[in-house]
């Protein structure tokens, strides 16, 4: 989780403020995503204690109750039973004299491995950050260290576990966002924890007593800033198991500010051990930032980030929520170009708000280039999806009639595709709001598809089956009416579009 001193010079968005800006029903304010997660109110950043348990996905989150823009770490809680359809819970965990509560992780200790519970209601058990602000400007290095919290009643209610810190910082500036999981291997519990330039693991049979295992990435991957929001997992390919190591970055992403690498290796129980080098990142876009996967869904690994830049995020134009997540998207390995890659694309279970499937002939597009008035609607949240026989030039454009346009497209000449932003809508409120975001095509075949998942303000690219992917988000002045598809002698099969509900 990041610390950010952005706070200076912020507007402070306060409760009489949010008062007044509220001539519309929750969830439904200007820019408000109606197929993301975002809090009732205040602000939100980094998903933490991401846990499947008994039919309920539970999703915590970096949050502060009091204002819009960052200030003293708090965890939201939200529940779904689909991924889709979320329950905003009460505060998870709130500050005390230990300090702010950053980023970490939920696990279900079934094996009572840690005495909090039993074998027959065991335990789940949050294994987070203790920020201590008041060391911190002491000029302190050891002011984060990591504490625990437990709940008996399925993550409703909480208690801290009253030993904490339960791992002591070393003495290391930055030294948090731990992500724990069961090694059946080993019998034992592994933490991958964010500590400045590098990953540090640690094991422990119980979830309170921590041992150091080893270090990776001092020499690897992109170092622009400091490093954070480590997960490990495992993934199959072709049969053969392979390891994913996460690692978010902030600054030092491909289009600036905020984004998350990752890394295929191996992981022997003690140390990870990359099969290439090669600086990876699972989304390109400006707004993807400090995602981790959901523990206890077996083989299974679906993903979910923070839509937000630290370039901006405090400054984008809403007033009585700010910032949101990512869909859920569903991860997997594949080959490319002679090197393993993560591929990433939206859960199935999106498409149980999609209100049907909408086919468009490319020759209607001919005779009126606005996809809206072929298939009779204005939907302000869907999905896009068409293939191409060959990777030409293209560019799908979201305009009103402001004179405001998205593009969305491919440039074959640099075999790039992008999004840009720069006549979007407003941008006025930072200086260092990005007007485009590119991602290299890393797939080698003639033939592509493109899937976008478009919403209030955002839009998430998955091109070539989520191979190379683009989050954005942007603030129009007047809602998208027109929709159009340019492409230049290139022929494009399968087009469609699925309009979707709001979730709330």
């Amino acid at each position: 989780m990041s610390l950010k001193r952005l706070l200076i010079g912020s507007i402070f968005i306060t409760a009489a403020t949010i008062s007044q800006a509220q001539k519309t029903t929750a969830y439904h304010e200007p820019y408000r995503p109606q197929v993301h997660f975002s809090p009732k109110k205040w602000w939100t950043n980094d998903p933490n204690g991401m846990v499947y348990y008994k039919g309920t996905y539970h999703l915590f989150f970096q949050h502060y109750p009091k204002a819009t823009v960052w200030g003293p770490m708090h965890w939201g809680h939200a529940t779904s039973k689909d991924l889709v359809h979320w329950t905003q819970q009460p505060i998870a965990l709130y500050p005390d004299k230990l300090g702010y509560i950053f980023s970490g992780s939920v696990v279900v200790d079934e094996r009572n491995t840690s005495g909090l519970g039993t074998k027959d209601k065991p335990a789940m058990v949050a294994i987070f950050t203790h920020h201590d602000p008041k060391g911190e400007k002491s000029g302190s290095s050891t002011y984060q260290n990591e504490s625990i919290a437990y709940s008996l009643d399925e993550g409703l209610t909480w208690k801290k576990y009253p030993g904490n810190p339960v791992l002591k910082n070393p003495g290391i500036k930055d030294f948090r966002d731990p992500k724990v999981f069961w090694y059946d291997e080993g019998n034992k519990w592994l933490m991958s924890l964010a500590t400045k330039d590098r990953i540090t693991f640690y094991s422990s049979p119980n979830l309170k007593d921590w041992t150091k295992e080893s270090e990776f990435g001092q020499s690897l991957g992109a170092h622009g800033g400091v490093w954070e929001c480590p997960d490990l997992f495992p993934l199959q390919l072709n049969g053969k198991q392979y390891w994913v190591l996460l690692v978010s970055i902030n600054p030092g992403g491909p289009n600036k500010g905020s984004a998350t690498q990752y890394f295929v290796g191996h992981f022997d129980g003690k140390a990870f051990t990359p099969v290439s080098t090669k600086t990876k990142w699972i989304d390109y876009g400006p707004d993807d930032y400090a995602g981790i996967t959901w523990g206890n869904t077996g083989k299974r690994k679906v993903f979910l980030g923070w839509m937000g830049n630290w370039l901006y995020a405090n400054e984008v134009p809403t007033k009585v929520w700010r910032n949101a997540m990512t869909i859920p998207r569903d991860l997997s390995l594949t080959l490319a170009a002679g090197d393993i890659y993560l591929k990433s694309g939206p859960v199935a279970e999106l498409g149980k708000i999609a209100a049907g499937t909408i086919k468009v002939d490319a020759e209607q597009l001919v005779k009126n280039n606005n996809i809206f008035s072929v298939i009779k609607q204005r939907p302000g949240q869907f999905i896009l999806k068409f293939t191409t026989k060959a990777a030409k030039d293209y560019s799908v454009i979201l305009s009103n009639d402001g004179g405001e346009k998205l593009v969305i497209g491919y440039d074959a000449a640099k075999n790039r595709y992008y999004i840009d932003r720069s006549a979007a809508g407003q941008k006025q409120f930072s200086k260092q709001f990005t007007n485009a975001g590119y991602a290299p095509r890393l797939s080698a075949t003639l033939d592509s598809d493109i899937e976008l998942v478009v919403d209030q303000s955002s839009v998430e690219v998955f091109a070539d089956g989520g191979l190379s992917n683009l989050t954005a988000v942007f603030f129009p002045r007047k809602p998208y009416n027109k929709l159009s598809l340019v492409n230049h002698g290139m022929e494009i099969e399968h087009l469609q579009i699925q309009p979707l509900k709001s979730i709330w």
